[in-house]
């Protein structure tokens, strides 16, 4: 029977949630303060209207149903936030991203307690790896890391973090390629990994093309990784955002994928607690495979 989880983070001094609501959520990353639309946030906010506009940045839809930033004073094109014993670069992205999930710290927090009880060396893989936090988290608590993202300016941006987190001398592999094409290859060479953390997009396309659509791609992909899991694999991390779909989908798959394996499934939500009201906005699911003691 798996566990249905709802996930907050803690430990956060450079991220707040201040409040949501509207279709929007309002938030702190470091020293800004960003008005960005969340679909989710159906309610009504419970800061005033004045406190909303001492934000520092807002991303306005368009009609063409993209978008852009509307940036109320000067700021930074980039700027430096930490967690813990980690920094990384923050942005302004065209699909209102920022670089760093921050709903994600309580998986970082998850596995690298897993690496560091482990008494023994860990591979680990970072498929659609992004701006490399989660492998950056693995690397600091000693594990090897195999990063793959189909994305140069991705690709960059994390090696730009990895040296902001001073882990320069980590094991950290970079690799620009497709996913499933990845997956593919290192199982024809025999490379065999303890731990796999994904972010699966909804849509995509690898460097040379390749299409990616969650719905048929992803159960290829977890049925493709059996193929690359060690003899004694620690644990198997999801997320996911944006898809018509809920976390028991997650939680299924993998149990799909992993039932050869001795270990417990978990699966459910990410949310981001407000500040002062301590109202709950969720931000994505997951599902994790975990092995048995």
């Amino acid at each position: 029977m798996a566990n249905v989880l709802l996930l907050a983070p803690s430990g956060w001094q450079d991220y707040e949630l201040l409040d949501s609501g509207d279709g929007f959520k309002f938030e702190r990353f470091g020293k800004y303060k960003l008005v960005r639309p969340d679909p989710q946030a159906l309610w009504s906010p419970h800061l005033s209207t004045k406190q909303w506009q001492q934000a520092d940045v807002f991303f306005e839809r368009t009609k063409s149903d993209e978008g852009k930033w509307v940036f109320r004073k000067s700021v930074d094109e980039q700027w430096l936030m930490r967690y813990q014993d980690l920094a990384f670069w923050v942005k302004f992205t065209a699909f209102k991203h920022t670089g760093v999930f921050p709903e994600q710290a309580v998986n970082w927090q998850w596995f690298r307690q897993k690496i560091k009880a482990a008494g023994r060396p860990i591979r680990v893989l970072n498929l659609f790896g992004y701006t490399g936090i989660a492998g950056l988290a693995a690397a600091a608590a000693g594990a090897s890391i195999t990063h793959v993202d189909a994305s140069k300016p991705a690709l960059s941006w994390a090696k730009d973090n990895q040296t902001a987190s001073n882990l320069q001398n980590s094991s950290i592999r970079w690799i620009l390629d497709d996913a499933t094409r990845f997956v593919a290859r290192e199982a024809r060479r025999g490379s065999r990994y303890d731990g796999i953390i994904m972010d699966p997009p909804v849509f995509g396309h690898g460097p040379d093309g390749e299409i990616w659509k969650f719905n048929t791609s992803f159960p290829a992909l977890m049925r493709a990784c059996q193929d690359i899991l060690s003899d004694k694999p620690l644990f198997v991390l999801v997320n996911a955002y944006a898809i018509s779909a809920s976390s028991v989908m997650l939680g299924n798959v993998l149990e799909g994928a992993l039932s050869h394996y001795k270990g417990t499934i978990s699966y459910g939500e990410l949310v981001l607690e407000e500040t002062d009201s301590k109202r709950l906005l969720s931000t994505g699911i997951f599902g994790r495979w975990e092995a048995s003691p």
